[in-house]
């Protein structure tokens, strides 16, 4: 079959599965692999293989970029500590684990000769990485805390080029290389590092040209120059391309899109952007599916439980173990989101296209890649179906009452009128549009101001809780107003470092509290210091 015809039966698939998994209210990414498998089994037309050219070229530079894109800064370095934690240390300490309990229990159940420490560190460093884009939207869809979520999502940005860099060094050994502790750090530092450092670059770079222009078009390619750009610079010199494409990400959706793109381009750029995700989401787990041969798999049933057992295991002591950890500083979480974090580790195409990777000749090499295509199956179709049931049971969905809806589409409502309102007076200074004509808009738009006024106002009468939300809401924008005016003084020198210091304690006390209350930490969850403050 060409590959061009291939391409369209997969999209044609894809949107057949999504068409149906909304009909059956299942996770849709889940639905295409088990939609793969099936057509992977009966062997209804040769597919594209899920190649590291394909992943790598195509597929992870746009769903990286798009990912980091939406990504807001300032809560991604609010959570940095549980993040990196998570990504980095955790990361290896997962793949320690993993293979230190896997070499156990193969030798204590003795179905597989010849699987000792090194093979375990690879089968390890493939396997992970997570890919938790089966249940982000599941997130979304239940109200989940936004703070969880990005959790999930931070983690998985980077603890990608994290594993991509942890294998390349493995199998190195694995191949014959040498190994010291201080040349593998350095090296992961050097990789690490000069992925965030093109990817900086080159994403200031998008930025500033897009500042500088006003063409929607000309400013949705440079986003995908940036993504597929930074990219492939970085992998060109042997460094993290996808911490590069992740940096490039983030400064496009946190500078370029608020500094130099007007609400018209934004609006365009996101839209491209989600199909974009949507589209090589549905290429990928489609590809995953038909790369799987079930009958292959179900030969190795035992390995791969086994395998799929350790693996929960050891990023359960991982989470856990971060969450202790975490208990002392001001990013406390909930022991309920251990449980969710843990669950929602999914893995996906990066372990199958690395295993895949192995030379022919690598030992178990057969068995590696059967191991790893079924905990990714597993993972996905398993964690993926009862992650719902999960968030409910443990109770930290978002519990939307049955005014919540009506309260969201209020809020949103209002917040597009003010924002039609601003621009009209921004018209009138700049005498772009005639009086007359903006008078008369400003007229109708004050009417539809009132109207939605009343109906936020009536909601709020029928929960507290709204009230509570927008207080949160405001206190937190004050401090961050109180933090920046304390900077401002202590630079212009019209207050000294002690008393800089001092008030910045108490500042950051505050804003701890309140981002405890606007995750929805319970009272006991919250750290001492946030505690006093909110008492105070």
């Amino acid at each position: 079959m060409h590959f061009e015809l291939a391409f369209v039966l997969v999209f044609a698939i894809a949107t057949a599965v999504a068409i149906a998994a909304r009909y059956f209210k299942i996770p849709y990414t889940v639905a295409l692999v088990v939609a793969g498998v099936l057509l992977g089994a009966f062997k209804a037309f040769e597919p594209p293989h899920l190649t590291k050219e394909l992943l790598f070229a195509i597929i992870l530079p746009g769903l990286l970029f798009e990912a980091a894109f939406h990504v807001e800064f300032r809560k991604f370095w609010k959570n940095k500590l549980a993040i990196h934690a998570l990504a980095i240390p955790g990361l290896v300490a997962s793949a320690g684990l993993t293979a230190f309990f896997l070499v156990r229990v193969v030798d204590g159940l003795h179905f597989v000769h010849g699987f000792g420490m090194l093979s375990a560190l690879v089968f390890a460093s493939v396997i992970v990485s997570t890919d938790p884009i089966a249940v982000v939207a599941l997130f979304k869809s239940l109200g989940a805390p936004k703070r969880l979520l990005l959790l999930v999502e931070g983690e998985s940005l980077l603890n990608d080029g994290a594993a991509v860099v942890l294998f390349t060094l493995i199998v190195a050994v694995a191949m014959g290389g040498e190994f010291t502790v201080g040349g593998a750090l350095a090296n992961f530092t050097k990789v690490f590092g000069m992925g965030v450092l093109v990817g900086s670059a080159v994403g200031y770079g998008a930025s500033q040209i897009i500042k500088r222009i006003d063409d929607a078009m000309v400013e949705i390619t440079l986003t995908v120059i940036a993504a597929y750009g930074s990219f492939v610079i970085a992998e060109h010199f042997h460094y993290s391309g996808v911490i590069a494409t992740v940096v490039a990400g983030m400064l496009c959706g946190n500078w370029a899109s608020h500094q130099g793109m007007s609400p018209a381009t934004r609006i365009a750029v996101n839209s491209f952007w989600e199909y974009l995700a949507f589209a090589l989401n549905s290429v990928v787990f489609l590809l995953i599916g038909l790369e799987v041969n079930l009958s292959s798999l179900l030969a190795s049933w035992k390995p791969i439980l086994v395998a799929y057992v350790v693996v929960l295991v050891a990023r359960a002591v991982v989470v856990y173990g971060v969450s202790t950890l975490l208990r002392f500083t001001k990013e406390k979480m909930p022991w309920t989101w251990s449980a969710v974090l843990t669950w929602s580790g999914l893995r996906g195409a990066i372990s199958m296209v690395l295993v895949l990777g192995l030379p022919n000749d690598f030992a178990h090499r057969e068995l590696l890649v059967n191991m790893t295509f079924g905990v990714v199956v597993l993972s996905i179709v398993f964690q993926g179906l009862t992650m719902a049931p999960l968030l409910r049971k443990l109770r930290i969905t978002g519990l939307k009452d049955e005014f919540q809806e009506q309260y969201e589409l209020a809020r949103g409502r209002l917040g597009a009128i003010h924002a039609a309102l601003a621009a009209l007076e921004s018209m009138r200074r700049t005498r772009e549009i005639p009086a007359d004509v903006v008078t008369q808009l400003e007229k109708t738009y004050q009417e539809k101001e009132t109207v939605a006024e009343k109906e936020l106002t009536d909601l709020k009468q029928q929960s507290m809780r709204f009230h509570e939300e927008e207080h949160q809401e405001a206190v937190r924008r004050v401090l961050m107003v109180e933090k920046a005016s304390l900077l401002k003084a202590y630079q212009s020198a019209t207050i000294g470092k002690e008393a800089f210091a001092e008030l910045s304690a108490e500042l950051d006390d505050r804003i701890a509290a309140a981002d405890a209350a606007e995750s929805h930490v319970p009272q006991d969850e919250v750290p001492p210091t946030a505690a006093g403050a909110a008492s105070a």
